[in-house]
């Protein structure tokens, strides 16, 4: 009876837990979302590098640079210069909290912007 309980414990725990990854490399393709506003992206990370585009002009602002993965949190480090005309809060830089679940990556940072993406 013991044994039976312990294994439905188990398995309901391990059903449970989404997988954070550290190796998070791919292309990515989803939604950027800030207050309801969204945009379609591609994000590509390989090897603490990334890249990546907007089909709205910096909205968000992704280009490109170096990026680590630690515990639950994705830190970028944006390596592009941009310009003062726009809300420089869109720049993908900073720490995000991140899960990976079914080959869908998303990154929410502590304002509530969330990237939706999904591995190609």
């Amino acid at each position: 009876m013991k044994l039976l309980f312990f294994c439905i414990v188990f398995l309901t725990a391990l059903s449970c837990t989404k997988s954070n990854k550290t190796n998070v490399n791919g292309t990515y393709i989803g939604v950027f979302e800030r207050n309801g506003v969204t945009s379609n992206v591609e994000l590509t990370l390989t090897n603490g590098q990334f890249s990546g585009q907007s089909d709205q002009d910096s909205y968000p602002a992704i280009c490109s640079g170096a990026y680590t993965v630690s515990g639950n949190t994705i830190s970028f480090e944006n390596e592009c210069g941009f310009l003062a005309n726009f809300d420089h809060t869109l720049i993908l830089s900073d720490s995000w909290s991140y899960s990976y679940n079914n080959n869908v990556l998303i990154l929410t940072k502590a304002n509530g912007d969330e990237y939706t993406l999904t591995l190609q």
